[in-house]
């Protein structure tokens, strides 16, 4: 055996803990994530810390839930993207009120998910694509990498473009939109910057662009005086009756465009940014729910914005005029009937939607990248080679389709909703996990709901790729198509089986045919003997390879 696999002894047995390669062993600290490979040199991971206040006292306290505020309202930005608006334009306009509970429950599915990546985080202090490169193998590790690198240029996408709107809105059409578009593409590399100021500061950076967004759309809501009671009933009775094709549509597409794949990835970061005492399990029990409060607290402030636009557009578009809602054309049919300032308003709104969740997708770009595939370099080469990943595709699909955003914009909510199994499986299969998540597993009864869920989700979002597929295409088309959705569909039944009970079944087959399992055995031993921080034991870098 090769003198640099060290041993593990599970059950009595010897075995290799990684296969030709230097185990890495990972443990958590209240201060930092120290990752130490033996015959290598120590590198240290730090995260952007925020003291909490440590006390033996845990009753509530405004002073915690403070000190835990922020990333909450950072996870929640992706809620209120220009894809967002522009989403909750097309659903008043087109349905008036009546899509009003799905944008609520919706909501409510999202913030379901948000928790239990917030929870992973807090239990393990790492954070999902982290969690992910430990546990797959890998080809599904790089699989997983690149579909949520392509969903975050996708989210990207939308969200310069929409920026590039705001600014072409607010400078009276003197700016063009291509011209926005390389504006917005250059001052996201602001973020370089941003950071020196310390964490807090940019916590209360994006919190003010949520306030702009949220007082420029209420006032908006104030000017316009959409009926309240159409209101409560679109919220509460969850029918879409006398509803078209284009209503139906939507209903599907508000589900596409609210959760985003790679924000589940962002939230399990964010969380790190506390200082928690990870071998306290109270102590952790305790930031699970603060920050349960305060993401429920963040989504109820975006979902009360995302109400603000449909109910606007709802009462103020006529029934004539709705194949005409887009973001693109929303400022100037605004300013006809409501004047300049109003027009103002909605450019300050969409400007700031658009800057805070391109900065945003700053931040998951670089969690997943650093996750999946542990770069060492300095920070703002780090930042910068992830943040070109994702701008520079992203400036030249904005810039080459400027004459058809539309339809761009609905295939973005297609390509979001395709991505969405690779954040929510994993998720599911590790929150559900004792050995990963100890005493704070998901119980039986919230395993059965998310669980669900996630199928509710991913055959909702499958309806919506059917609708947007054309069916007047050449045949080679078909024979490309077919091929990719099975590769897709077998990744994501892999992954929906789950790594322990893909070894098993090779195990069954294995016997099946009486040929000797031992290798996989041992590989199931060591899967199984994994234990993360909460148990205060080592974590093999990757179980043994085929």
């Amino acid at each position: 055996m090769d003198e640099r696999s060290p041993l593990l002894t599970v059950d009595g047995r010897t075995l290799p803990a990684q296969a030709g390669a230097d185990r890495v062993t990972t443990t958590v600290t209240d201060q930092r994530i120290d990752t130490e490979v033996k015959k290598g040199p120590a590198i240290e991971v730090a995260a952007g810390q925020v003291q909490v206040p440590d006390t033996d006292d845990y009753n509530f306290s405004f002073r915690k839930l403070w000190a835990f505020t922020g990333p909450g309202f950072l996870m929640s930005i992706a809620y209120l993207d220009p894809g967002n608006i522009e989403s909750d334009l097309q659903t008043g306009a087109i349905a008036k009120y009546k899509l009003l509970w799905v944008l609520m429950w919706s909501t409510v599915l999202g913030l379901v998910l948000q928790l239990l990546a917030a929870r992973l985080g807090c239990v393990t202090g790492l954070n999902l694509a982290d969690v992910c490169r430990l546990e797959y193998s890998k080809l599904p590790r790089f699989a997983l990498w690149m579909m949520m690198e392509i969903a975050i240029i996708g989210s990207d996408i939308q969200e310069v473009i929409g920026s590039a709107i705001a600014i072409n809105l607010l400078s009276a059409n003197r700016i063009p939109i291509w011209a926005g578009v390389l504006i917005t593409g250059a001052d996201t590399f602001t973020f370089l910057f941003l950071e020196s100021a310390g964490l807090r500061k940019l916590e209360a950076l994006f919190g003010a662009l949520i306030t702009a967004m949220g007082f420029s759309f209420l006032y908006m809501y104030i000017t316009v005086k959409p009926n309240a009671g159409d209101i409560l009933i679109g919220l509460w009775f969850p029918w879409c009756q006398d509803c078209d094709k284009d209503a139906i549509q939507q209903l599907v597409g508000i589900v596409g465009a609210v959760i985003m794949p790679h924000n589940i990835y962002l939230h399990s970061a964010l969380v790190l940014s506390r200082s928690i005492d990870r071998t306290n399990s109270r102590k952790v029990g305790e930031a699970n729910k603060y920050y349960a409060i305060e993401s429920a607290i963040a989504l109820f402030v975006s979902f009360l914005i995302n109400l603000f636009v449909v109910a606007v557009f709802a009462e103020a578009f006529s029934d004539a005029m709705y194949h005409d809602a887009s973001l693109r054309n929303a400022g100037a049919w605004i300013a006809e009937k409501y004047g300049l300032s109003m027009k103002v308003i909605w450019g300050v709104g969409i400007l700031a939607a658009g800057q805070s969740s391109t900065m945003t997708g700053t931040y998951a770009g670089q969690f997943v990248m650093e996750g999946f595939i542990q770069i060492r370099w300095a920070r703002w080469k780090r930042v910068l080679l992830t943040r070109s990943i994702a701008m520079i595709p992203t400036i030249c699909v904005a810039l080459l389709a400027t004459n058809q955003l539309d339809i761009l914009n609905n295939w973005l909510n297609v390509l979001q909703s395709v991505q969405l199994p690779f954040a929510l499986l994993p998720i599911l299969h590790f929150t559900n996990s004792q050995r990963i998540m100890g005493s704070f597993k998901n119980g039986r009864t919230l395993k059965t709901v998310v669980w669900l869920l996630a199928v509710l989700v991913m055959g909702v979002n499958l309806y919506l790729v059917v609708l947007y597929v054309d069916v007047k295409q050449p045949s080679y088309v078909y024979v490309i198509a077919a091929l990719a959705v099975a590769l897709y569909l077998f990744f994501v039944i892999y992954l929906a089986i789950g790594i322990q009970n893909i070894i098993k079944l090779k195990i069954w087959m294995k016997k099946k045919t009486g040929k000797s399992a031992d290798k996989y055995e041992d590989k199931l031993l060591i899967y199984r003997s994994r234990k993360y921080a909460i148990n205060e034991k080592p974590v093999p870098d990757e179980i043994p390879k085929d």
